[in-house]
């Protein structure tokens, strides 16, 4: 199950972030997205977890929590929407 986290502390890192879900069950991956320019977190990732019933477990614990004098937002993580061609 892949999960969103937002409201992340800026100076989390991507081994913190898998730390910090990995209480809940087995991290299959987490990816924080950063600027392409600056390189510092936009204050967002994605975590997937092994199975749903831990990615539930994830989402029950970690939303809402403040983590860092900051109140996490985890959800299911939403397919990405293609787009069409940009024009010029």
């Amino acid at each position: 199950m892949k999960l969103f986290i937002g409201s992340l502390p800026y100076n989390i890192t991507e081994s913190e972030l898998s730390e910090l879900c990995g209480t809940f069950g087995t991290v299959v991956s987490a990816k924080l997205i950063v600027d392409q320019f600056s390189g510092q977190s936009k204050g967002f990732g994605f975590v997937e977890m092994s199975t749903r019933s831990e990615g539930h477990k994830v989402m029950d614990g970690l939303n809402n929590k403040e983590y860092n004098h900051r109140k996490l937002v985890c959800n299911e993580a939403k397919p990405p929407v293609k787009k069409g061609p940009r024009r010029r």
